[in-house]
Formats: C-alpha cells, structure tokens, sequence
C-alpha cells in the first residue's frame, strides 16, 4: 500500500499541465469577458466614446495604449503611454512555432495578426510609468484587450480608470488627438484583407476593392500566394 503523506514519503513530482479544450477555452472566455464587462456596470471601469476620452486627456488624464508596438507603429495617440498587454511570440522552440503557424492557419493570413503571449511585466510596466491614484484612459484597437487590462490594473489599486468602448476602431478622423493626424482605425487592419480592401473600415471610407480588373488581379495573385504556402508548409 502506498505510505501516507507525511513522515519522509516521497512526493510525486507534477506531470506537465494539460492543455485546455477548444470548449473549455470558449467557456474561459465568456466568464473572462463576463468579469470585464461587471466593471463597468459596478462602475469600477468609466465606459467612454473617443470624443469623451479626447476631454478626458485635456482634463489631464493619461492615455495608456495596451497594443503591442507593431500596432501602434501604424497609429498612435499624441503622448499616450504605450505598454502592451500582449506581445508578439518569439519562441523559436518547435512547439512555438508550430502555434505560429497555426495563428497564421486561422486567420493570421487574412489578418495580419500573429500569435501573441502575455506580457507578463504589463502591471509592473504600468506602476512604472504611473502612480496607481493617476486618471488613466486605457484603450486598445477594439476594446476587448483594454477592457482585460483594466481588471488587471483595478487589483494593481488604480481606481479611476476610463475605457473607450470599442476601441480605435470607433473613432472617426479627428475624434482623438492622433500622432500625424493619422487616421488610427487604419492601425488594426493588416494581411490579405487589407491588400484586398475588404475590412469594414476600407469599405466604409470606399476604399476597398478597384475596379473589376483590378479585383480579379489581386484574387487571383492572392490565391497564387496562398498555394505557395501551402506548398512549403506541406514539404
């Protein structure tokens, strides 16, 4: 019979940690962003638009962009505080890159987007830059990522937080004071889809797809593309 636990009995030493189901990631999910949106709601999070956010910052509040650096190379706030939330995957191990190309695989071809990991000094990073009794205005290119980080920085003791509901991407031309007067809803669009012009805002603006020839031109190159990668991934 195995001894009882105590007494010098030898521990077992923990196997590695099972990964989490496609469904047990989605359930994750809705009860993570469930938390998110009851900081709003109990009014520990101030839900703002982009032309009440823009009075925040004239008020003397603090932008704090959690988008990762590519992101905020193609559009940026005058003097927000840029400390992502999440940064761009660097493991070069097999398994790192294996999760890249499967981000590529979903959705990363038409996108733009790459496998992302946590940064895991973004608290810290925050502290360092403002004192927790700061007015902070954190904002993300669509809102989710802003949102999860205000919870992380509610526990971190910053009490007035402002968060912009729905991103930049809800931000028409000259709602906020942007770096070059850049249009930054155009910083969260990227991959096949912006080549083509079929993202909302390039469509909104008519400046999505040419004309006919044009269209069938950047389809039928786009398809060439993507069978070369599939050629190479498959050798």
């Amino acid at each position: 019979a195995p001894a009882a636990l105590g007494g010098g009995a030898r521990r077992r030493a923990p196997g590695p940690a099972r990964a989490m189901s496609m469904e047990e990631q989605d359930r994750a999910m809705k009860e993570a962003q469930a938390r998110w949106q009851n900081q709003v709601r109990e009014g520990k999070v101030r839900s703002v638009s982009a032309v009440e956010a823009a009075a925040l910052l004239k008020e003397g509040w603090t932008m704090v962009d959690v988008r990762p650096p590519e992101e905020v190379a193609k559009g940026a706030v005058e003097g927000a505080v840029n400390i992502p939330l999440f940064v761009v995957d660097d493991d070069v191990s097999v398994g790192g890159l294996l999760k890249q190309m499967s981000a590529f695989g979903m959705g990363g071809w038409w996108l733009g987007g790459q496998h992302m990991v946590p940064n895991e000094r973004f608290v810290p990073q925050v502290l360092n830059a403002l004192p927790p009794d700061a007015k902070v205005v954190v904002a993300c290119q669509k809102g989710l990522r802003s949102l999860a980080a205000c919870e992380q920085l509610g526990r971190a003791g910053y009490s007035q937080l402002a968060w912009i509901n729905g991103g930049f991407d809800a931000a028409e031309p000259g709602q906020l004071p942007t770096v070059e007067g850049k249009d930054i809803r155009y910083a969260g669009i990227g991959g096949v889809s912006a080549w083509l012009g079929w993202t909302d805002v390039q469509q909104k603006d008519k400046k999505g797809l040419g004309g006919a020839t044009e269209t069938v031109f950047k389809i039928a190159f786009g398809i060439l593309v993507l069978d070369g990668l599939v050629f190479l991934y498959t050798q």
